[in-house]
């Protein structure tokens, strides 16, 4: 049974209402912390109860005001520290600056290692995210990084209770997700497909190539993350010509930036489904095609099996009840 003794959960500004799931499936009161902005765009945060040797963790997601929410988790960690917790974790789940993973043209900058610095420096000691973009992130920490597929069981869980199996095909939209694709299409024994694609610049695609059969099928993209949409639009286009019968898309991370709510709307697919590692619930009033899936209780368990010194790996596999 979990008591939530030496426990103490904090979250900034960016997604109060995943912290809110999180302790209410834990049990356990949000942690009391003013965070707040000066005049002069100052963040400025002051815990206000004791954190002295209890195990702390601290919810922030990269989504909205990005800077914003990292100095949060960051000043918040520094003074945790400072105020003698026994043990810090940041809870990210959506690792911030996670595309910018390496150095891809002349003189552009690592700003995921430069995160993790960061973080380290502040004074974590453990990290929890969620289907990082790019695995070798964890290899910019010296501290322990828990980010395996969370959201994968889940996606599995809701395919498996909507859909038919022998009439579905998983499909990633680009060869970098392949092996995501292929681990959800292996587990649930049905079929895989992928495009190849090409891209003029960032966030914009200028031609696909389908490898794979979905003629008569219901095609599911799967992907880490949707910003403006417009790979799984075309993606969904290209799969309705090649003659699928249904086109959904499932993502982990829903961004959804600039025209994304109105691409998804206007586009072929059927459903856009989403976690709520992000706030969604602006994008679900503006968008008919849009449905969340909450993974609340998988991050609160993992924090639980954090807190007691249980392994996570079981969590790879199945979704806790």
């Amino acid at each position: 049974m979990f008591t939530g003794n030496g426990i103490k959960i904090f979250t900034g500004t960016s997604h109060p209402e995943l912290a809110e799931i999180i302790t209410r499936r834990l049990g356990v009161p949000l942690g009391k912390a003013e965070v707040t902005k000066s005049g002069v765009g100052e963040t400025q945060v002051r815990i206000t109860e004791s954190v002295r040797e209890d195990d702390v963790y601290i919810i922030n997601t990269g989504c909205g005001e990005i800077n914003t929410a990292l100095m949060e988790v960051c000043i918040m960690i520094h003074a945790c520290k400072i105020a003698s917790a026994k043990r810090i974790t940041a809870v990210l789940p959506l690792f911030p600056y996670a595309r910018q993973d390496k150095k891809d043209k002349s003189r552009a900058p690592i700003t995921a290692k430069l995160v993790a610095n960061m973080l380290q420096k502040s004074g974590c000691d453990h990290v929890i995210t969620m289907d990082l973009h790019a695995s070798q992130i964890q290899g910019f920490f010296d501290v322990p990084v828990d980010k395996w597929l969370y959201a994968e069981p889940s996606s599995i869980q809701y395919i498996r209770t909507n859909f038919d199996l022998s009439d579905i095909v998983i499909v990633s939209p680009d060869a970098g997700g392949a092996k995501r694709a292929t681990s959800m299409a292996d587990r649930l024994g049905v079929d895989f497909a992928l495009f190849h694609k090409e891209r003029k610049k960032a966030n914009e695609v200028s031609r696909m190539v389908l490898v794979g059969h979905v003629k008569d099928k219901i095609a599911i993209l799967v992907d880490d993350m949707a910003d403006t949409c417009g790979t799984l639009c075309l993606a969904a286009q290209h799969l309705t010509e090649a003659g699928a019968a249904k086109v959904y898309a499932m993502v982990t991370h829903g961004i959804l930036s600039g025209n994304a709510l109105k691409n998804v709307e206007q586009s072929s697919l059927e459903k856009l489904i989403v976690t709520n590692t992000l706030p969604q619930a602006e994008n679900v009033a503006n968008c008919s095609k849009i449905e969340v899936i909450d993974i609340g209780n998988v991050l609160a368990e993992v924090i639980r099996r954090s807190h007691y010194g249980e392994s996570v790996s079981k969590l790879f596999d199945e979704v806790p009840y």
